[in-house]
């Protein structure tokens, strides 16, 4: 067995699968998956307590079809997943657009499969915020404590950025703490803990997805009668599923293979409750092409 792997959010020790290596049942092929066993990471958007149920599923639902062991865990940050691609540790990998952008361009990775939403890959980025805040607009937060869902995320960070400056109320010298004020900006681990902080009375503001607010799939239903959206920006391109790109092509495709069975109607809310959305096969260029000044703005400014 490979690096054993800790869940390092609230859950604790991530759950390992062992579903037993029932011959695969995807397709009429000529081999089954080459290497001893499957490992998955999965950026957790979400609370880390809410996912350990999805990942045991997901899990029994990859092990049995590709007749290997497959651990499922949850790191709190992008670079675990980056450095898992480089060093032949993880296999695949539920990214953001941001992280795969990274991944790409240093070759450790590579798009197996993309989210469609609504027959779109792209979604919209909010600005949420408490529904008895006087807040009108982005605009109204000059000097308030705001908190990015992380310093990654690509709705949660990346785009809000991009939209801030493009209106012209940041610059790349000094960053959303130009606006926000010093101290004033918070970086979170996820949509939850951003958003918690806004729940919590600790930030005015919180960017995240649009669908921690619009979808029962992060908050309660009472967190979520408490916030309103301020603002949107986008568009977003869908997370994505990665392939460890030292994998072989004929591993990737059998990957690919056994991904898109998620589509199948038995298996959709286990799709849905991992990946949020039916999984389609996309043109890595154009899939991400939305956010590539977007990053580079990011990349020029101050880290703080």
């Amino acid at each position: 067995m490979r690096l054993n792997f800790m869940n390092w959010g609230a859950g604790g020790l991530f759950l390992l699968g062992l579903g037993g290596c029932a011959p695969p049942e995807v397709g009429d092929r000529d081999s089954e998956f080459s290497e001893r066993e499957l490992v998955v990471a999965l950026k957790p958007d979400k609370d880390p307590d809410r996912m350990m149920a999805e990942k045991r599923a997901l899990e029994e639902h990859l092990s049995s079809r590709l007749g290997v062991s497959v651990e499922v865990f949850s790191p709190l940050s992008g670079s675990v997943i980056q450095e898992g691609f480089a060093n032949g540790t993880i296999d695949l990998g539920y990214v953001s657009g941001t992280d795969m952008v990274h991944a790409r361009q240093r070759g450790v990775a590579e798009v197996l499969l993309a989210g469609e939403i609504d027959g779109k890959t792209s979604y919209t980025s909010y600005w949420v915020t408490l529904k008895d805040k006087p807040y009108q607009d982005v605009e109204d937060l000059q000097g308030e404590r705001i908190a990015f869902s992380s310093r990654t995320s690509t709705s949660g960070y990346v785009i809000p950025v991009w939209d801030l400056f493009q209106k012209g109320l940041i610059d790349d010298e000094t960053g959303p703490e130009g606006f926000f004020g010093s101290g004033n900006v918070f970086y979170g681990s996820g949509y939850v803990s951003a958003v918690n902080r806004v729940l919590e009375g600790e930030a005015e503001a919180a960017a995240v997805s649009y669908y921690v607010l619009d979808e029962e799939r992060h908050l309660s239903g009472e967190q979520r009668d408490r916030l309103r959206m301020l603002a949107d920006q986008g568009p977003v391109p869908t997370h994505v599923i990665a392939v460890r790109a030292s994998l072989s092509d004929r591993d990737k495709d059998l990957l690919r293979e056994v991904l898109l069975t998620l589509n199948d109607e038995e298996h959709r809310d286990l799709r849905d409750g991992v990946f949020t959305s039916r999984m389609v096969e996309v043109d890595a260029d154009d899939h991400l092409s939305s956010i590539t000044d977007a990053m580079e703005l990011v990349r020029r400014m101050p880290a703080r």
